[in-house]
């Protein structure tokens, strides 16, 4: 498979031969929902509490005698079922943090990043490094790229935080570097921009990690 690498006016300057093995080979949804969903998960702050009928105000007496007043039957006042009661199932704070294996968060990350190339939505840039922080100069390279108006990751190589304010200001754009790539931040944006460094690095971590998965079955 040939890959495109294009500057920054949106030329084509080269190629880049991928094999799909390289991040793996195949694509498991169901493994890619799981890993979605933790890292979901784990951005819940879990905060959210409600009071229940034990912690409003107001009396514990019944409002009126059970029988003989042509209402219906009643309790307190503090009831769930009254205005200004408790609430029935009252919300508490809860951790809704948890991690599943290393290897299966791994594997998410190569399908995600290789689900980007079956279906057309990475492009190669063969460098994006900016002086000053130039929103300007980022948005040109979308437009270029045909990318404006889309929600567009970009991944340079390291965290490299002059392109992080060049870009910050950009409505669905983010960045994040190479190093840091998950399955969510891939799967969160349509579009993946990534300069040639960056991806010659994932695709050299990836074949690491299959390696040594390789070499551990074979043991």
């Amino acid at each position: 498979m040939e890959l495109p690498v294009f500057d920054r006016e949106g030329n084509q300057v080269r190629t880049v031969t991928v094999d799909p093995e390289d991040f793996g080979g195949t694509i498991n949804k169901q493994l890619l929902h799981d890993v979605v969903v933790m890292y979901q998960a784990n951005r819940r702050q879990g905060t959210v509490k409600t009071k229940n009928r034990a912690e409003v105000a107001g009396s514990g007496r019944k409002l009126y005698r059970q029988k003989g007043t042509g209402l219906a039957r009643v309790g307190d006042r503090r009831t769930g079922k009254r205005v200004g009661g408790g609430m029935t199932h009252a919300k508490r704070p809860r951790d809704f943090y948890y991690r599943l294996p290393k290897k299966a968060v791994r594997a998410a990350t190569r399908m995600a990043f290789l689900s980007k190339i079956l279906d057309d939505e990475l492009k190669i840039i063969d460098e994006l490094r900016l002086e000053e922080p130039k929103t300007r100069v980022v948005v040109d390279v979308l437009v270029r790229l045909g990318l404006a108006g889309e929600a567009v990751l970009i991944v340079p190589r390291e965290y490299d935080v002059v392109l992080w304010k060049s870009a910050r200001n950009i409505e669905r754009v983010g960045v994040l570097p190479a190093t840091d790539l998950n399955a969510w931040a891939l799967l969160r944006y349509k579009r993946t921009l990534i300069t040639l460094e960056a991806f010659e690095f994932f695709r050299q971590k990836a074949a690491s990690q299959l390696g040594r998965m390789l070499s551990a079955a074979e043991a």
